[in-house]
């Protein structure tokens, strides 16, 4: 065996006192379930609970996946934002669908919903585009995300300039912003569990309504 092997083989995982999780006392809607959850997090000190993994596929089929900040849970889904651009957009713009998996270390829960992504209007990409800040906006006026990057100091300049611009120009927005929703056809909630009796909870989209229903570890 290695000795990263083997390291990585000792690593202690469910470490501390878990949260209990009841299914049959979960909420019917996902959303709710899923509220409940990140509030949890956010009073037990987990950082960052609102970042998640966004998985996309572009039209070879190749997956690709990359961490963002969710930007808010609605009626239609849960929605994240983006360049239309970048490796995100040209995904999306190919396979309309996306997968969002959240992890909470310290609390052994995981979420992850399944489903089409809709983008939502230019109007509601451009009050996500002004709420972000000014770091975030002027690298995001470049345009340049994922492309080469041959000089730092380059980049260093141009977000400079970029930061000037905006105080010139507060209102602007890229062309290509988008808000986007992936409207769930299934959620899953995962609480781990130090005897590996782990408990699963999937809501599936039905055209009823939801259906709960238990799957194995």
């Amino acid at each position: 065996m290695t000795g990263l092997r083997r390291l990585l083989r000792d690593i202690e995982v469910f470490q501390g006192e878990l949260p209990a999780f009841d299914p049959r006392t979960a909420p019917e809607d996902p959303a709710e379930l899923f509220t409940q959850w990140l509030l949890h997090a956010l009073e037990a000190g987990v950082r960052e609970p609102h970042a998640m993994t966004l998985s996309t596929a572009g039209a070879d089929g190749n997956p690709s996946a990359r961490t963002l900040i969710l930007k808010d849970v609605t009626a239609q889904g849960w929605q994240f934002a983006s360049d239309s651009g970048g490796v995100k957009g040209r995904d999306l713009a190919a396979r309309p669908y996306a997968a969002l998996t959240f992890y909470w270390s310290p609390l052994a829960r995981q979420v992850r919903v399944r489903g089409p992504v809709a983008t939502e209007s230019a109007e509601m990409g451009a009050a996500d585009f002004r709420a972000r800040g000014a770091g975030a906006r002027a690298e995001s006026l470049l345009g340049r995300q994922s492309s080469p990057l041959h000089d730092p100091g380059e980049r260093d300049a141009q977000v400079r300039r970029s930061l000037e611009r905006l105080e010139r120009e507060p209102g602007l927005v890229p062309p290509g912003w988008r808000l986007h929703t992936v409207r769930p056809q299934s959620v899953e909630f995962w609480q781990g569990d130090p005897q590996r009796k782990h408990t699963r909870l999937n809501y599936r989209s039905e055209q009823d309504g939801w259906v709960r229903e238990l799957l194995w570890p």
